[in-house]
């Protein structure tokens, strides 16, 4: 008898505060397309990331062409010289692949640039959507473009434009 009047007691009391939150999304795609300093910032990273591959992409060419001609005067060389090719050939991959580490690792110069050039846009943005977000009263703000689970939701819901307004960026 005491836990079916606990839970009609939760029930009561916790359907209003079910239906005083509110919700809302954004398209953090749509907004950060709409700003052209992420559209700047984003070709920068794309150019030094091609030009970080490919130079990597060239050096492991020619650790590839250098093994190919060791493997072909293999049998001719002395132990010696063997060794020494051996050794020059792991030297120039192990560099190779601390260079593609350093450019694309975890804490790497990608990262890092991205970091310096992309988190001041999605901090204004964050800070943009916080504002619209209390000011309308919204309790949760989800973002669709992040593969969450949001299956639905209607456009009415949607305050992109209102952050970008909040940035004074106006997008029609």
């Amino acid at each position: 008898m005491r836990a079916v009047i606990f839970i009609v007691f939760i029930t009561l009391f916790s359907i209003p505060a079910t239906y005083s939150q509110s919700f809302a999304f954004i398209d953090s795609d749509y907004i950060l397309g709409s700003i052209p300093e992420y559209t700047e910032a984003k070709e920068k990273l794309d150019k030094l990331a091609e030009n970080w591959t490919k130079d990597i992409e060239e050096r492991f060419n020619a650790i590839k062409t250098q093994k190919e001609a060791f493997n072909k005067e293999e049998i001719l060389l002395p132990a010696e010289e063997k060794e020494k090719r051996k050794t020059e050939i792991e030297k120039l991959e192990k560099e190779t692949i601390d260079l593609q580490t350093q450019r694309f690792g975890l804490n790497g110069d990608y990262f890092m640039k991205r970091q310096e050039l992309i988190k001041p846009i999605q901090d204004r943005i964050y800070t943009s959507m916080k504002k619209v977000a209390k000011a309308d009263g919204y309790t949760f703000v989800f973002d669709k473009t992040n593969q969450s689970n949001l299956i639905y939701a209607d456009k009415d819901a949607d305050i992109s434009n209102r952050v970008l307004e909040e940035m004074g960026i106006n997008k029609e």
